[in-house]
C-alpha cells in the first residue's frame, strides 16, 4: 500500500495486489524527493522516464502534480499492468505510457526513439549488484536518453555508496537515499 501524496490526487491510497513483490519508496522520501525536484524543474513540463517502474508509485506521483509526458518501464507484465489500469481509474492514462520490458536492454537499445527526457528515475532492487548499478548509471547517461540539462536520479539503499564524476549529490532519508547524476556539456 502507498499513497498519492500530492496533486489532484492527494491522498489517495493505492493497495497492489499482495503477491506482488515490490518496495514502494516511503512517503517520507517521496515527499523529500519531490520537494527536490520542485525546487529545481516546472514539474508539469518534465519529460520523465521512470526505470523499475514497479507498481507506479514515481509515474503516479508525477501524473497527480500535473506531469504530462510520463513512459514507465518495467519487465513484470502484472506490474505493467497494473499500472496501466491504475492510471485508467485514476485518469491518467493519457499521461503515463507503460513500456515493458528488461531495463538494461531498454536503454541499450535506446527503445526511446531518440525521445530526450529532462528527468530519469530509477528504483532498481536493492539487492542488485554494484557492477549493474554502475552498469545502468553509464547507461543512462551515455546513451542517447537524457535531455542535455537533464538529471538521473537513482534510488538505492543507504549503505550503497557512489563514486562517478557525474555524481552532483547524494540526499539520505533512512535507509533510502536518491543520488543525483547529470550529463556532462562539453
Amino acid at each position: 500500500m502507498y499513497r498519492i501524496i500530492s496533486g489532484k490526487w492527494k491522498g489517495k491510497k493505492i493497495a497492489a495486489p499482495k503477491n506482488f513483490e515490490v518496495r514502494p519508496t516511503t512517503d517520507f522520501a517521496k515527499e523529500a524527493l519531490f520537494s527536490i525536484i520542485e525546487h529545481r524543474f516546472d514539474i508539469e513540463y518534465l519529460s520523465v522516464l521512470d526505470l523499475f517502474a514497479g507498481i507506479g508509485s514515481i509515474s503516479l506521483e508525477f501524473a497527480s502534480r500535473d506531469t504530462k509526458d510520463i513512459t514507465s518501464v518495467d519487465l513484470n507484465p502484472k506490474h505493467c499492468g497494473f499500472i496501466n489500469s491504475t492510471a485508467k481509474e485514476l485518469g491518467f492514462d493519457s499521461q503515463i505510457n507503460i513500456s515493458r520490458g528488461d531495463v538494461f536492454d531498454w536503454v541499450k537499445k535506446e527503445r526511446n526513439h531518440g525521445k530526450l527526457y529532462n528527468l530519469v528515475f530509477a528504483d532498481p532492487p536493492f539487492d542488485m549488484d554494484k557492477t549493474k548499478y554502475d552498469e545502468l548509471i553509464d547507461l543512462v547517461l551515455n546513451k542517447n536518453i537524457l535531455a542535455e540539462n537533464g538529471v538521473f536520479i537513482l534510488e538505492h539503499q543507504s549503505r550503497q555508496k557512489f563514486e562517478h564524476p557525474n555524481l552532483l549529490e547524494t540526499r539520505k532519508y533512512g535507509n533510502v537515499s536518491f543520488s543525483f547524476f547529470a550529463k556532462k556539456t562539453d
